[in-house]
């Protein structure tokens, strides 16, 4: 009975030990703040500032808007491109680019990079920062993970490319809701969350999709013009670089 109850004991230590061990695993590899897996950057200790950072574009139909948005606020925004996608729209990135944004590279087909191969993740880099650099004559120096997805191997290759890894530390989940008021009130507690804290505030949005190149970001072009009127004169909108001691 004694042997029978202490192998049973050992049986189950061992079941939550390895559960332990994934959920570890799961946590490293998609929590946008992590650190385990390598050093990211995500935000500053400048409360007053705000990075708003857009992934999955370019959108023939919506950034464009986003764009007179942003234009019409005064506002610099980090664009993550996605590289099959900017291929196609070469004039479009270039003038995202002649407004002073910020260009980033978030693979070429947008796979979870924390199951694909060190091969085909140093392919997916390679191409896009390739592409995005013969569009934009000047080299691409930061990158964002699909799904916030990675390992370590991950995190090196991009170091190996010159490209910083970008995080976030907030997200309006902005791609499930047609209300841009919701997705701006989201977005106000968070921003106002993280300056009780002390930190600046790292805001993912979408103006694209990845599984369509015309995904409806209507939302979220209206939302960020509702932010920068909300945010304008009490904080500093920057881009990513404004960080870029933090990632090294």
């Amino acid at each position: 009975m004694g042997l029978e109850i202490g192998l049973g004991l050992g049986a189950l230590a061992a079941a939550v030990g390895t559960g332990l061990a994934v959920g570890a695993g799961a946590y490293s590899a998609r929590w946008p703040t992590s650190q385990i897996y390598g050093r990211t950057l995500i935000a500053s200790g400048n409360s007053d500032e705000i990075a708003l950072t857009f992934d999955d574009g370019p959108n023939p139909r919506w950034t464009p808007q986003l764009l007179d948005v942003l234009a019409e606020h005064s506002v610099k925004a980090t664009f993550f491109l996605i590289g099959q996608y900017a291929a196609q729209q070469p004039e479009l990135v270039r003038r995202m680019q002649a407004a002073g944004h910020l260009i980033g590279n978030h693979t070429w087909t947008h796979p979870d990079l924390a199951i694909t191969s060190k091969l085909q993740t140093r392919g997916e880099l390679t191409r896009t920062s390739g592409e995005l650099e013969r569009i934009l004559g000047a080299p691409v120096k930061y990158f964002r993970p699909p799904f916030g997805s990675r390992r370590p191997a991950t995190l090196r290759i991009a170091r190996e490319l010159g490209l910083t890894p970008v995080m976030w530390n907030s997200m309006a989940y902005d791609w499930n809701t047609n209300s841009a008021e919701l997705i701006a009130t989201r977005s106000e507690k968070l921003i106002l969350r993280n300056q009780r804290r002390g930190k600046a505030t790292n805001l993912l949005l979408h103006d694209g999709g990845h599984l369509t190149l015309e995904a409806n970001r209507e939302a979220s072009v209206v939302a960020a013009g509702l932010l920068s009127r909300r945010f304008g004169t009490s904080h500093r909108f920057v881009t990513v670089d404004a960080w870029r001691t933090l990632g090294s």
